[in-house]
């Protein structure tokens, strides 16, 4: 049996009605999602196609790193609705960004916070740098290197260059774990003590080193170089 497009639901059922009624929190993820795609097709009304795809990649954080690109292939979508979704996470990420401009980020708990919505769900490591001014507020962040699922190369050259060019009191690393376990390898406990090394011949503070990974039972995650005791 086909699905109900959007306009043949009862009024207090369609997304627009829901939440101009009770707010956006009372509409699910497919439902917001809806909004966005306006449109279904035939047999998929457009709240379908949003949970469809939620199901398809496991979470909103996985499906907000998707390209346009691949976005417009999937069956419902095309370029345009597509550009819509990906310029709607785009926004969540900038809101969220914006949250921590005035909030130092002094602690993991607050690093992880601000790093996971951009790196957590990415399929491939990323490492990156954020430049801290002396009260450890974020000045800008340097993307240093896309690496494959399983490893990544960052030049402590590479790492320190953004944060000397920008004349940064400090910085912190980052780099996310794709598998979602955050536990260091021997080659992060490694590339962290040579970074150490060379922010103490700059004379920059090197705060921290973060390992994004993803919740799970019985672990942070995240893992803090700091945290463990590497960086003093």
């Amino acid at each position: 049996m086909e699905e109900p497009l959007i306009q043949d639901m009862p009024s207090q059922d369609r997304p627009r009605e829901k939440l101009a009624r009770f707010g956006p929190s009372a509409l699910d993820n497919g439902e917001l999602m809806a909004l966005f795609l306006r449109t279904g097709i035939k047999g998929r009304s457009a709240i379908q196609i949003g949970r469809d795809l939620l199901k398809k990649y496991g979470s909103m954080g996985a499906l907000g790193k998707m390209s346009v690109t691949a976005l417009a292939k999937e069956k419902g979508l095309g370029l345009a609705k597509a550009s819509q979704l990906v310029a709607a996470f785009e926004l969540g990420a900038r809101v969220a960004r914006e949250h921590f401009s005035d909030v130092p980020l002094d602690t993991p708990e607050l690093l992880y916070e601000f790093l996971a919505p951009q790196i957590a769900h990415h399929a491939q490591e990323q490492v990156l740098v954020l430049m801290l001014d002396a009260r450890l507020h974020h000045t800008g962040t340097a993307s240093i290197s896309l690496g494959t699922v399983s490893e990544t190369s960052a030049h402590p050259r590479d790492i320190l260059r953004p944060v000397i060019t920008h004349g940064c009191y400090g910085f912190t690393l980052a780099h996310n774990h794709p598998s979602g376990d955050p536990s260091p390898s021997v080659a992060d406990e490694r590339i962290t003590r040579r970074i150490k090394e060379a922010a103490e011949l700059m004379q920059v503070r090197f705060l921290d080193h973060i390992i994004v990974g993803r919740p799970s039972p019985g672990r942070k995650p995240y893992y803090s170089f700091r945290e463990a005791g590497l960086i003093k």
